[in-house]
């Protein structure tokens, strides 16, 4: 494993670090093994690009929230995610918690390793090593909103990319055991899931509205794509201050099979049985029993959660 490289500490040492230097987050447990190979390969590619940096490695889950927090406070404002969904959350949820800084002030970059590598697919870069660090060397940047969840017993999460309750969050479950299928996990996870998922009556409000239905999935999402490449949102804008919100409601197992392909395609939000609405906030309830809550691609709960929109707080690197 790579070592750990100690952050300077020195005034000038700050000033530097601001201006040029980008702080990297790596997750030696993301994607299919080959870390060791990848992690040098990806330092001697930032190295031509003249990318100053310096890095840590995760030895621990959610280690990513302490190492960016103590960055934070040593003067770095730029990071670079190396993992998957995952990893990204973590880093997200390091700086939304952090009190040092404006978040609106901080930039994160992502370099893919991890499976399902979501949140990047919405702003089309690649999963690929030498791309994702040639867009990090163009700087092209966007302000994007951010998701807060607040679950029943008042935990506090952050997400960037989409939050649900229901299937969702069951296959985000599932997919603990089949990881080492690599993508095909995901698949794998969502067969499952259509024979297993037992549906619930949630109780949903938002704005002046409220729904009680039998319901597969509720789905509040910021980007385009969840669960491995999969579509539940319409209408995506990163930077517009509104959710998107799709209903699944009583779609039944012939439902799911007969529409697989538009699950990938984001047709499957123009199903019959399908509600999408745009808003700040919601209040999602399951009723008859508790259901699993997913932010990101990970499990954080299970029961009620109230999400609200916080607009253009982290800028991020696109493409």
């Amino acid at each position: 494993m790579a070592r750990l490289e100690k952050l300077p500490v020195d005034k000038i040492s700050f000033d530097k670090i601001h201006v040029n230097r980008w702080f990297i987050v790596a997750n030696p447990t993301s994607g299919n093994r080959n870390f060791s190979k990848k992690w040098k390969l990806i330092q001697q590619l930032l190295r031509d690009k003249n990318i100053h940096f310096s890095f840590s490695i995760t030895q621990f889950v959610k280690h990513e929230i302490e190492l960016v927090q103590n960055a934070v406070k040593q003067g770095y404002r730029n990071f670079i995610s190396v993992g998957g969904d995952g990893t990204l959350h973590h880093v997200v949820n390091a700086i939304m918690l952090q009190r040092y800084v404006k978040t609106s002030d901080i930039t994160i970059a992502v370099i893919p390793l991890g499976t399902g590598n979501d949140w990047i697919k919405t702003y089309n870069i690649p999963n690929n090593i030498k791309k994702s660090i040639e867009i990090i060397n163009q700087k092209k940047t966007i302000l994007q909103d951010i998701g807060v969840l607040e679950t029943g017993d008042q935990k506090m999460t952050y997400f960037n990319n989409a939050a649900g309750l229901g299937y969702d969050a069951y296959i985000v479950n599932k997919l603990k055991k089949l990881k080492s299928f690599g993508s095909l996990s995901y698949l794998l996870a969502g067969i499952y899931g259509l024979f297993f998922y037992k549906k619930s009556i949630f109780s949903i409000s938002f704005d002046d509205k409220k729904i009680e239905t039998n319901c597969l999935m509720t789905v509040i999402g910021l980007c385009k794509f969840s669960g491995g490449g999969m579509q539940f949102t319409k209408n995506v804008d990163v930077s517009d201050g509104f959710f998107d919100i799709t209903i699944a409601k009583n779609i039944t197992f012939l439902d799911l099979v007969l529409n697989i392909n538009k699950l990938y395609s984001g047709k499957i939000v123009d199903h019959k049985k399908c509600e999408t609405y745009k808003t700040k906030e919601i209040c999602v309830q399951p009723k008859n029993h508790k259901t699993f809550i997913q932010a990101d691609g990970e499990l954080i709960g299970t029961g009620k959660v109230t999400a609200k929109i916080l607009e253009k707080a982290i800028k991020f690197v696109v493409n």
